[in-house]
């Protein structure tokens, strides 16, 4: 048995003893740069996991041992010559060892400044490590054996680590492990179990006959152990001697969501459920339709009521009989009722299938004042929606923007007061910018933005310009009313431009004042808006959208957000304004960023240093800390298990302490490819997890 294992792992038991005795880091790099054919010894690679830093006096004693430790170089025979390691290798060595612990110094210091982690000066990665998995809710013992908390009971005084490795068959095995490891009776067996995942006596019931298994073999390393495809297992196994190393794909079961807390869901209508004229199109298939949402137990629907429609040919001229059907029809289904004030245009943005512009007076007023519009650098005008320069300028024949907005509300609450008296209608949304969503339109896509571009600064027409001179002149620097003129183009790369890269101006006096007025003006804009909306809909909840740019996220500017209007960088928290606007106003925060963890799997996500997870909780804590209810929808299309899976995860934490969760979820959008059966039948699963029901559980592949 020793002998296949030394042919194995290619080194003798000499060289063991020699290695075990050395400081583990130094010898893992002086095995790198040998030139001779040594393979990589196993025990060594263990003893590198599971051993500290080395001391400084340990250092010491082990430095002047180098000078006297000879190294056998192996050779297929077993024989070898002994040399002596040259000094500059040496010194190379111990450079590289002061570069490792200079990054290990700075991950242990932002880890103690921002994380809150108590962790000892003199901390090692193993303290790191055990950090980390305490917080995500796993038991780390003095041995470093790990396991999941609330997979295990008490275990008695005195349990030993290979125990407890035993006993981890269980389907609640964590993700980190790729198998289980058991009866081992040496260390030669643990390493080649660490090597390829589950190990597997001669003795163990669950061998199988030859004639079980696949006879497609493969040669592993330079021994002469086999691989086979194991049918009952689904994985591979390797035969090494008289052991059998299986690594098997890993099978988790799915969280049970049962007695959880009830989080309504609704089903986005189309987009073009009401047409130019205000009619309904197609109003017998929609009905059709609502009635299978409703066999399932749908709450409700969001529908736009879009500003371009029901104010479309005169201003102050209202016509919502298209609305009036639909509302009348979702009401006799039993099904609550979002309603989007849409005050933006639709058309021309990911997922846009129709094309319903501002109301045709406005254009016309563009035409001769083409202010009114968001402007770039370069003097494009975006007609997507108004300028929120004007929101206090009566340019809107006699109005200002904001009374225009608050008009069409009061004229939606007086048409539709019968269903806010039932409470048919659960929550209206008030549209405040691009896609309905508090931002900037920054990454306008008729402009040429493509993801993952930064965007542009998008405030260059008069009226904005306007209040940033204001603002100069106030602060006492006249000279910096003006845009950023090395912020780059909608495509750039922070790194491409002098603004965002690190170090950049955006860090600069200059760049710290201009963000913070142009985050101002954000805020101000909601502020002013949700302030009428609460006025026009009182006793009923108002929402609020805020999108999740979150490409750029791992820089240190966070580009794509700033010129979204976003001022987070990352030494700064850019939402705690913003939910505290909404915190006044008794808004609920709608957060469109919940599944985009499917986009880390594409080649332009790894490249723009995105992190959807990350935002979409700094955001979500944010809220939670001024205790702003919080929605949600998802972002892209959805219909698989995995990705319910993560928006379950996400509405219902399972760590948070204080239980909290999202107050609704809004799913985007019915259409004929939900209606599938087998998409559908995903999806009633779905929202019987969110409002907390048993379903039978079931095992996926990680």
């Amino acid at each position: 048995m020793a002998t296949d294992i030394q042919k194995l792992i290619g080194t003798s038991e000499e060289d063991e003893d020699e290695e075990m005795e050395m400081d583990v880091k130094e010898e893992g790099d002086d095995d790198d740069e040998e030139d001779g054919e040594k393979h990589v010894d196993a025990t060594s690679m263990i003893a590198g996991v599971d051993g500290g830093m080395p001391t400084r006096s340990s250092n010491n004693n082990r430095f002047q041992q180098h000078h006297q430790i000879q190294e056998q170089v192996g050779t297929p025979g077993g024989g070898g010559v002994r040399r002596c390691r040259p000094i500059e290798e040496k010194e190379r060595t111990k450079l590289r060892e002061r570069q490792r612990r200079a990054i290990t110094a700075r991950i242990l210091a932002g880890l103690r400044r921002h994380g809150n982690y108590n962790l000892r000066v003199r901390a090692d990665i193993n303290d790191v490590i055990a950090a980390l998995a305490r917080e995500a809710g796993w038991v780390v013992l003095p041995d470093g054996t790990t396991f999941p908390a609330k997979s295990q009971g008490p275990r008695p005084a005195g349990v030993n680590s290979a125990a407890v490795s035993s006993q981890m068959v269980s389907p609640q095995t964590p993700a980190s492990l790729k198998g289980v490891t058991s009866a081992y009776r040496s260390s030669g067996e643990l390493n080649a179990c660490n090597m390829k995942g589950v190990f597997i006596p001669s003795s163990s019931p669950y061998d199988l006959p030859s004639s079980a298994r696949s006879q497609n073999s493969s040669i592993v390393g330079d021994g002469g152990g086999q691989t086979d495809s194991h049918p009952l297992i689904g994985g591979s196994m390797d035969n090494v001697g008289d052991k059998q190393i299986v690594d098997m794909p890993l099978k988790l079961p799915e969280r049970d969501y049962s007695n959880t807390a009830c989080i309504p869901v609704y089903v986005m209508l189309p987009l073009g459920v009401i047409n130019m004229k205000c009619e309904m199109v197609d109003p017998d298939g929609l009905l059709k339709q609502l009635r299978i949402l409703k066999s399932v137990n749908v709450d409700g629907v969001m529908v736009d009521c879009w500003w371009g429609i029901v104010e479309g040919h005169a201003p102050g001229e209202y016509n919502w009989n298209g609305y009036k059907r639909l509302f009348q029809m979702v009401c006799e289904l039993k099904l609550k009722l979002q309603v989007v004030m849409s005050f933006h245009e639709c058309g021309g943005n990911v997922g846009d299938d129709v094309c319903i512009p501002l109301p045709h007076w406005v254009a016309e007023i563009g035409r001769s004042n083409p202010d009114i519009f968001f402007t770039d650098r370069e003097g494009r005008r975006n007609p997507e929606c108004l300028s929120w320069g004007i929101d206090k300028e009566r340019v809107l024949r006699g109005r200002t923007a904001v009374e225009v907005y608050f008009d069409c509300m009061r004229s939606f609450r007086v048409e539709f007061d019968e269903y806010f008296k039932n409470g048919n209608i659960s929550m209206i949304q008030v549209g405040l910018g691009p896609c309905g969503e508090l931002r900037y339109p920054s990454c306008p896509v008729k402009h040429g933005w493509r993801y993952p571009g930064i965007g542009e600064f998008q405030c260059y027409d008069l009226y904005l310009l306007k209040s940033l001179r204001k603002a100069a002149e106030a602060r006492g620097h006249s000279f910096w009313g003006r845009g950023p003129d090395n912020a780059g183009s909608y495509n750039s790369r922070p790194h491409e431009t002098g603004f965002f890269c690190n170090g950049g101006d955006y860090d600069s006096y200059y760049g710290r004042f201009f963000l913070n007025w142009y985050s101002r003006v954000l805020v101000d804009h909601g502020d002013r808006v949700l302030s009428l909306a609460k006025l026009a809909f009182n006793g009923t909840c108002i929402a609020a959208k805020l999108s999740g740019l979150h490409w750029w996220y791992k820089t240190a500017s966070h580009a794509a957000e700033l010129t979204a209007g976003f001022y987070n960088p990352c030494n700064r928290d850019g939402y705690a304004a913003i939910v505290t606007m909404l915190k006044k106003h008794e808004a609920t925060l709608n957060l469109a960023c919940t599944e985009l963890h499917m986009l880390d799997q594409h080649e332009d996500f790894q490249e723009a240093l995105g992190d959807s997870e990350g935002l979409f909780w700094q955001v979500l804590n944010a809220a939670w800390d001024v205790c702003v209810p919080v929605s949600s929808e998802n972002a892209l299309p959805c219909h698989d298990h995995v990705s319910y899976k993560k928006i379950l995860d996400s509405a219902k934490p399972l760590t948070d302490p204080d239980g909290r969760h999202l107050s609704s979820f809004t799913y985007l959008r019915l259409s004929p490819l939900l209606m599938e059966r087998h998409n559908f039948m995903e999806f009633e699963r779905f929202i019987k997890r969110m409002h907390g029901e048993a379903v039978g559980l079931q095992v996926y592949s990680n």
